[in-house]
């Protein structure tokens, strides 16, 4: 059995990939004991990621997801079972 991911870990791997300029990685999955998908330990399954980065620049709202999607897919096949993303353009200077 693989470890659940944990926020600290998608952080580093959101950093490493579109060099965010602001990120927040936020672990919910104690908000979903029970439901489908946790593993029973309350953490590792459901992850919230509030994202900016200026690689989002002239992308869709789904081209931006796909791009987080990516980023995180190995973590997706460790156990993370739900994101749930916030992702917008980092503001021009």
């Amino acid at each position: 059995m693989s470890i659940p991911p944990t926020a600290a870990a998608l952080e580093q791997r959101l950093r490493q990939a579109l060099q965010p300029t602001a990120l927040e990685v936020i672990d919910e999955s104690y908000q979903h004991n029970g439901h489908a998908g946790a593993n029973g330990t309350g953490y590792g399954t459901h992850f919230r990621v509030r994202i900016r980065s200026h690689l989002f620049t002239n992308l869709s709202r789904v081209a931006r997801h796909r791009l987080v999607y990516d980023a995180l897919q190995d973590f997706v096949d460790a156990g993370l079972h739900a994101l749930a993303i916030e992702a917008e353009p980092a503001p021009q200077p």
